[in-house]
């Protein structure tokens, strides 16, 4: 090899070391994100009590940060396009740190409602920036590139539930969590300031690369208006369950918080397998991958809130959701989107599914809340998991994965 090749090869092997190192620390922030998202679940029967809340504000609280994921999600894809990535990024991370340390300056429901639905935002804008920055960069796999971005939303969901928990057991406290996720947020968000370049984020892999090989131009055509959908009910069922799970081994089995802590993880450990969905994703035809892992849910969301099973059962139930659902499910509608619109328009499928998901998980605790209260809690989780499920699989079939960009 010639020294000029020589020393653009070495320039080349430089900069992608540098690129990964930049996508790990973003994803480490993306795993502190999903880490947060059980600080209100998880400490739900103490905020209940301390701000006097029934149960159907407290299951509204424990998945309203959708709403503001959802209301955030396509103004990101637009902020994104007159800024950039690494902009939105930054703000995301600050902004759902920021709201994460005001929560222990809530006085009720009202102030509580509006801090979530604003961490929900700061969410909003670092997801829908991860997910077009992956699909762009890792262009020829975009599918497993979600998927490890997803693995990280599992990691988060593992360490998350433990880690709040362990923190509220020790200190007696349940605003340190709050105290200790706030500031760790905040550290991370001022070391992306100082290391994350634009070069690598406003990568533009996915528009270079085959920009014409399908997809539609446009965000209203059949597979994205039906992803959609796809997307709503996967978010009522998925955030139902992580919203007032924690709710119902606390409150009907009389589990302390560590002992919700050590259950609750399983579902961030099936969620780890969401690289592996990915490639399933890119090498099998979504409507397969998305049905099995909706026949799955049914099947467990039977089971799901029967009381008097064992804890081995229920940390079983837990990590099947996490494999079939956050992982094999959310990863294909993730990609699902992305997939049913040209490479170059990879902001607006990422902002498409981050606000119709979220639109799905902002009213995930209410509407189980209010079914919990009015039949139960196993003829609740039945319907919300099971018969939604259903009615997804159905949908799935009208499917054309000939429209979609290869």
């Amino acid at each position: 090899m010639s020294a000029p090749s020589q020393s653009i090869a070495t320039a080349q092997a430089g900069t992608r070391t540098a690129a990964i190192a930049m996508f790990v620390l973003l994803l480490v922030a993306y795993t502190l994100m999903a880490a947060d998202r059980y600080l209100i679940s998880m400490l739900g029967p103490d905020i209940r009590d301390a701000l006097g809340l029934s149960l159907r504000q407290m299951g509204t609280l424990t998945t309203i940060f959708t709403l503001g994921i959802a209301i955030a999600g396509l103004p990101a894809g637009a902020l994104i396009a007159k800024t950039s990535r690494r902009t939105v990024l930054l703000l995301g991370i600050a902004l759902f740190s920021v709201a994460t340390l005001l929560f222990t300056q809530a006085t009720g429901f009202a102030s509580m409602f509006v801090l979530i639905v604003m961490q929900g935002a700061g969410m909003s804008f670092l997801a829908t920036a991860m997910f077009a920055l992956s699909a762009s960069y890792f262009w020829k796999t975009r599918v497993a590139a979600l998927g490890i971005v997803n693995v990280c939303f599992g990691l988060g969901s593992f360490i998350g539930p433990w880690a709040i928990g362990n923190i509220r057991g020790s200190t007696g406290s349940w605003q340190s969590p709050m105290v200790v996720f706030g500031l760790v947020g905040i550290a991370l968000a001022i070391l992306c300031v100082l290391v994350v370049r634009g070069w690598f984020t406003e990568t533009k892999g996915s528009a270079v690369h085959e920009e014409h090989t399908g997809g539609a131009d446009t965000l209203l055509n059949r597979n994205t208006i039906i992803f959609s959908v796809l997307s709503v009910l996967y978010g009522l069922t998925v955030y139902g369950y992580l919203g007032l799970y924690p709710t119902f081994l606390r409150d009907v089995l009389q589990l302390t918080p560590v002992e919700v802590g050590s259950i609750m993880p399983f579902f961030g450990l099936g969620s780890l397998t969401a690289f592996f969905a990915g490639q399933l994703g890119d090498r099998y035809p979504t409507k397969i991958v998305l049905s099995i892992g909706l026949i799955v849910l049914i099947v467990v969301g039977y089971f799901l809130y029967l009381p008097g099973l064992s804890v081995t059962t229920y940390k079983a139930m837990a990590l099947l959701v996490g494999i079939f659902g956050a992982a094999i499910v959310y990863t294909n509608l993730t990609g699902g989107h992305i997939k049913a619109l040209r490479r170059s328009l990879a902001n607006k499928g990422s902002s498409m599914f981050i606000s119709s998901v979220y639109a799905g998980g902002a009213l995930g605790g209410l509407v189980m809340g209010s079914m919990v209260e009015s039949w139960g809690w196993e003829r609740a989780g039945q319907v919300q998991m099971s018969l939604l499920s259903l009615i997804a699989i159905v949908l799935v079939l009208g499917l054309k994965p000939s429209e979609f960009s290869k």
